[in-house]
């Protein structure tokens, strides 16, 4: 198992320093989400977003970044949709990635995951993966790195992961990287990567999230490490889209631009980035 000490020597920190990214996730997902993530990104300590390109609010989203382009963005590769009654599909034409759509057209949901990726092609998931990143530079935004919305892959699906590497390594961009052995296997290319696997904010208790993400900052270990949050406002919009779940985002939202987040930032000594750090590598290697 590789040490931290790659990793931090990669990004030019010593050793014993404590990097974190806080990303903020689904950008684009709804106004509600999109104007969370704006909140965290201008008024708290998330310092990078991915634009989640098949959803209804995306342009919103990407027009933002288009007008501030010193936040740096990626792009939150999209094959899942989430609710029974707010549903997205394909950027690309639905008669060249079958495979990915149900009979209604749309991204198989969350809960019928197993059977999507019991029957996905792969060269139709790196097809639409590959037309969501270049939306994204259509518009003229300049990409750090790729990531994933809701798939649940880690080891168990490395096939999946290799294609987001090829497409990471192809377009010059960095990737968030799950599970123990894909973290050795990227790190032992030469690669900086999360040294721990990343935390997904949905495991977290919204009962008692804010003590949790406390204690997480004062516990966090040497290397880098990744948040992978989700903020969002709870506001009517959230709550029929989300009625189970818009509390999560909200305590997101809450922690992240709270002024208690930024004092044990600060106290710690924890140093913020962002993918541009380890874009700046991967594109040299």
């Amino acid at each position: 198992m590789l040490t931290n000490r790659q990793t931090n020597r990669l990004l030019g920190y010593p050793v014993e320093a404590r990097l974190l990214i806080i990303n903020a996730d689904d950008f684009g997902m709804c106004h509600a989400v999109n104007e969370a993530i704006v909140g965290t990104l201008q008024q708290g300590i998330v310092r990078s977003t991915t634009v989640m390109v098949p959803c209804p609010w995306a342009w919103h989203a990407i027009h933002f970044l288009a007008d501030h382009p010193e936040i740096p963005c990626g792009v939150h590769l999209t094959a899942i949709s989430d609710w029974a009654d707010y549903r997205w599909g394909p950027v690309s034409p639905r008669e060249k990635v079958p495979s990915l759509i149900n009979p209604a057209g749309n991204f198989y949901n969350f809960d019928h995951m197993p059977e999507f990726l019991a029957q996905v092609s792969l060269d139709q998931l790196e097809l639409e993966f590959r037309a969501q990143i270049e939306v994204v530079l259509a518009a003229g935004l300049k990409p750090t790195h790729l990531d994933w919305h809701a798939l649940r892959i880690s080891d168990s699906r490395p096939d999946i992961l290799e294609v987001m590497f090829k497409l990471a390594r192809e377009y010059g961009l960095a990737l968030r990287v799950a599970g123990r052995s894909w973290i050795e296997k990227v790190q032992s290319q030469g690669l900086p990567t999360n040294d721990y696997d990343f935390l997904d904010s949905y495991l977290l208790n919204p009962a008692t999230k804010a003590a949790d993400y406390a204690e997480l900052l004062h516990a966090l270990p040497a290397g880098l490490s990744e948040w992978a949050v989700h903020p969002g406002l709870d506001n009517p919009e959230l709550q029929a889209i989300e009625p189970d779940g818009n509390h999560i985002r909200q305590t997101d939202f809450d922690f992240l631009t709270s002024q208690q987040a930024k004092d044990i930032v600060k106290a710690e000594g924890i140093i913020l980035l962002d993918y541009r750090a380890l874009q700046a590598v991967w594109k040299d290697k």
